[in-house]
């Protein structure tokens, strides 16, 4: 039987290449994003390979989480995995951010993962089974960035959550493991000066910006059965961008 899955902010950028990668293996895909239209546009683009559907869902709202996930298993009766990938990632200076700012980012980016997983297992160990896989970042966790404290500390947060919710629910045959992204070009890049672009690729031992897909994959195998024994795990996909010491480094090579 195909796999029910979950994408939440998957109306665009890494979201949505997420959700193509499981609607290509045969996955019955729920596009839910607080964006109706752009969830809609999504599921019907990926409909012409596979099953998928627009789901309408504020990941800042426990009812509207909880809504949603109920309104995927009584559509096609079970749930098999979540990606709990909605983010949102405005720049502000620590000094210039305000409480509602500082709220809004870690309702986004790290209450809503915690209404995601919440309700879930509810759902998943039912059938004990679940594949949990949360978008993370390599900023907050292994770096920082200028205008992101509030970005930052929600996306550490996240690694917390994941490794206390893969011990209380290991028993319950769920696994919970993060993807942490580098720079991955989505529609947050278009505009930014030739120079700013061609910075960032510099300073990656690839040399290249990551695509939705390189997240994707990993998000992918984290939920296969190839990865069954891993657990509270992550996995960085930058491109090697976090490895030198220096920027002397890069540029000696």
């Amino acid at each position: 039987m195909s796999r029910v899955v979950i994408v939440t902010g998957s109306a665009s950028g890494i979201g949505e290449g997420i959700a193509a990668r499981f609607a290509a293996s045969g996955a019955r895909v729920a596009i839910a994003d607080i964006n109706r239209e752009g969830a809609e546009a999504v599921a019907a683009e990926l409909s012409a390979h596979g099953e998928a559907q627009a789901f309408e869902v504020d990941v800042t709202k426990e009812a509207s989480v909880e809504a949603c996930i109920d309104a995927v298993v009584s559509q096609w009766g079970r749930l098999d995995v979540v990606c709990a990938n909605a983010g949102i990632y405005p720049g502000a200076p620590l000094v210039d951010t305000t409480e509602a700012e500082w709220d809004r980012v870690n309702d986004v980016n790290l209450k809503g993962v915690f209404f995601c997983i919440k309700h879930a297992v509810k759902h998943m160990r039912t059938k004990q089974f679940g594949r949990i896989v949360v978008t993370a970042s390599v900023t907050g966790p292994v770096t920082g960035y200028p205008g992101l404290a509030h970005y930052a500390a929600a996306k550490a947060g996240t690694l917390g959550l994941v490794r206390t919710a893969a011990l209380e629910h290991a028993s319950d045959g769920i696994t919970v493991n993060a993807v942490m992204p580098g720079n991955i070009l989505t529609p947050g890049w278009k505009g930014q000066p030739k120079e700013y672009i061609d910075a960032a690729v510099r300073s990656i031992p690839l040399k290249r910006l990551g695509l939705p897909a390189d997240i994707a994959n990993a998000a992918h195998f984290f939920a296969d059965e190839a990865s069954a024994y891993i657990t509270g795990q992550t996995l960085i996909v930058d491109g090697g961008q976090t490895l030198p010491e220096t920027a002397q480094v890069m540029n000696g090579w």
